[in-house]
């Protein structure tokens, strides 16, 4: 019997493995220097909708291992290099430690936490920012399978960011936030609508089909009632 679920499990690795390995992202990561084909997923939804420019500040919750930090990084940098000059601003925030990818400042903590949210927000003071002209997350709760569980604590992390934006974001900032199809997707979709002017469901060429990772992406802040 143990060995049966060991070949099984075997089996299952395997085959994660040569998708992996045959992934036309992973290639293309790992040739462009991207250290996960996240970040082409951010990438489409930017190129598409015209998020992020020379100049912006941009907030990277849910940062590590780093590769939507290297692609912000990218796109406010002249000629779009890894390194040399900025224009503008990444402040990333993971509970998970990070490499550091040049130009941004990294904080270690968990976003649910008050005095990791107050980091961030003295982050932004201590450069002078006054306003955030975008925000993207990439934050996911370890999901434990039980559906109902999963949705409160998708729902709770999200409403977080779109908690965030909405106090930070400029007017006409915009917000990219990863979530799942299940029990929290209509709940969040209404908060996105209640807050967003424009609400736009996203899902990239990069998220893999069978995953029910989709993204919203919220842009110009609707004035508080």
């Amino acid at each position: 019997m143990g060995m049966k679920v060991k070949t099984q499990s075997k089996k299952v690795n395997k085959a994660w493995l040569n998708e992996h390995v045959n992934d036309p992202y992973v290639r293309l990561a790992q040739k462009e220097g991207y250290r996960a084909r996240a970040a082409y997923k951010l990438k489409e939804i930017d190129e598409t909708l015209g998020l992020i420019r020379p100049g912006d500040v941009v907030v990277d919750l849910g940062s590590a291992p780093g590769a939507w930090s290297q692609y912000v990084r990218r796109r406010l940098s002249p000629g779009g290099a890894a390194v040399g000059e900025l224009h503008g601003q990444i402040i990333a925030l993971d509970l998970l430690p990070m490499e550091p990818v040049e130009g941004v400042h990294f904080i270690q903590g968990d976003f649910r936490e008050s005095e990791v949210l107050a980091a961030l927000e003295q982050a932004l003071a201590d450069r002078g920012v006054k306003a955030v002209d975008v925000v993207v997350s990439d934050m996911a709760p370890n999901l434990s399978g039980i559906g109902s569980a999963d949705a409160a604590r998708i729902e709770d992390l999200v409403g977080l960011a779109v908690d965030f934006a909405s106090q930070h974001l400029k007017p006409d900032g915009a917000l990219v936030a990863k979530l799942f199809h299940g029990g929290a997707y209509d709940p969040l979709v209404a908060l996105f609508r209640k807050t967003f002017k424009v609400v736009k469901p996203f899902k990239p060429k990069a998220s893999r089909d069978k995953s029910s990772e989709t993204f919203l992406v919220g842009m110009g802040l609707k004035s508080p009632n």
